[in-house]
């Protein structure tokens, strides 16, 4: 099987099994780089992310303000990575991106599958928030919350923010 797959590959195909094997391997490792960088790079899709997520409500930046005086618990996590926060930051936010964000992770900043969250990234073209929501719902958590316009929103509407 390997063997028809380097076959495939490689466009010389008088080069013995060996000298194949090697050109795929060293192709592997010039691509494997680029395929990581690739990964690094903000979730932007080039559409807008769903107007709802199941297991979620969403809420403006407005809303946020009501959620944290209802909900003094209230866990705010930051999907994006941590280069995006350079250009701020819901204060109190605590960064988890997306790509990071798993059971045991969540459990370490959501005290319990009860208390409530919310999640924001940079704003409707950024798929993190979402991503993240749809982890935390799998998880098993309730009470979550999608701030969907995202940082763009709270900075938009003169909303205090920190930065780096």
């Amino acid at each position: 099987m390997l063997k028809s797959k380097i076959n495939n590959f490689c466009l010389v195909n008088r080069l013995s099994f060996q000298q194949r094997a090697a050109v795929f391997i060293i192709v592997r490792k010039l691509l494997w780089p680029s395929l990581l960088m690739c990964l690094s790079l903000p979730a932007v899709s080039g559409h807008e992310v769903p107007k709802k997520i199941d297991g979620a409500e969403v809420i403006s930046a407005e809303g946020l303000f009501d959620e944290v005086l209802t909900h003094p618990e209230l866990v705010i996590i930051d999907a994006r990575h941590k280069g995006d926060r350079v250009q701020g930051y819901i204060e109190g936010s605590i960064n988890l991106p997306d790509t990071d964000a798993d059971c045991s992770r969540l459990a370490k900043f959501i005290p319990s599958y009860g208390n409530p969250a919310m999640f924001y990234c940079n704003g409707v073209m950024c798929e993190r928030s979402a991503n993240a929501i749809h982890k935390a719902v799998a998880c098993g958590y309730k009470n979550l919350y999608w701030l969907r316009g995202g940082f763009n929103e709270w900075k938009a509407k003169g909303f205090p923010y920190l930065s780096k």
